[in-house]
């Protein structure tokens, strides 16, 4: 499965750097593109000191790990919210009558490798933030562990609006909302939202273990929300029931589809 993945990856990929001159400015061009959001963050603390009692270097932090996951995913799974366009065009039974599995082949249709500038923009800003902050081995040994966690939740929430498009075939914009809508909320600290709002993306969608829960035991600070110091060691164990939960949904969108016809 896995084999089949990048062997596909590999094939859009090779298309893509058949025009090289394109494929290097399209890299640029998303390195710069993704740059915004950081010009943003500069310009907030151009005009103060600290953000919702976070440190410059500290947002910093959680945007690079929430944005290294995020735009991980975005790469390589983001093209299954392509799922109502195979549904409206009918060519979504050529996906399931195949050996593969439609999930994998999904996944990788119209790879675009280009993206990788935006994965290396926010590895960069993550890479400045740690040597700003200079956390301790101690403590750092959760910054893989948390992209990871980061990864394997935004992958889920992306198989999640991927099977909602089985029901929503006309309104995907509306289930993009899960992903995009997400990174968004993930780029800044948690405590510049509401206590509902948190409570919500802690207990019920657990976007709180992208970056905010671990990045509070990196950066040594207490939740201001006063959560329980063990659910900065949670991430894991929510990712895997997060991903669970997706399976489920997208089993039973690929058992309930009806082919158009077409």
């Amino acid at each position: 499965m896995v084999r089949t993945y990048f062997l596909l990856v590999w094939t859009w990929t090779r298309a893509a750097a058949a025009y090289p001159v394109s494929f290097a400015m399209m890299v640029v061009l998303g390195f710069a593109i993704a740059a915004i959001d950081v010009g943003v963050i500069l310009i907030i603390f151009a005009n103060t000191t600290s953000l919702a009692g976070f440190s410059r270097e500290e947002v910093l932090f959680l945007y690079g790990a929430a944005n290294l996951a995020f735009t991980i995913c975005d790469t390589f799974v983001s093209n299954l919210d392509r799922v109502s366009g195979h549904i409206k065009a009918g060519t979504l039974d050529t996906f399931l009558i195949r050996p593969a599995g439609a999930w994998i082949q999904l996944a990788a249709d119209r790879f675009m490798a280009t993206r990788i500038g935006r994965i290396l923009q926010a590895g960069l800003v993550l890479g400045y933030a740690v040597a700003a902050l200079g956390p301790g081995w101690g403590r750092a040994w959760m910054i893989p562990v948390m992209v990871v966690t980061g990864v394997v939740i935004f992958a889920a929430l992306w198989t999640i609006a991927g099977a909602l498009q089985f029901l929503l075939t006309d309104a995907p914009e509306v289930v993009n909302t899960l992903t995009y809508g997400s990174s968004q909320l993930t780029q800044y600290p948690l405590s510049v939202y509401g206590r509902d709002l948190v409570r919500g993306v802690t207990y019920v969608l657990p976007l709180a273990f992208v970056n905010w829960q671990p990045g509070l035991y990196v950066l040594g600070r207490d939740d201001p929300f006063g959560t329980p110091a063990f659910m900065r060691f949670a991430g894991p164990a929510a990712a895997l029931v997060l991903a669970l939960a997706a399976a489920l949904v997208w089993r039973q969108g690929i058992r309930h589809y009806r082919s158009t016809g077409s």
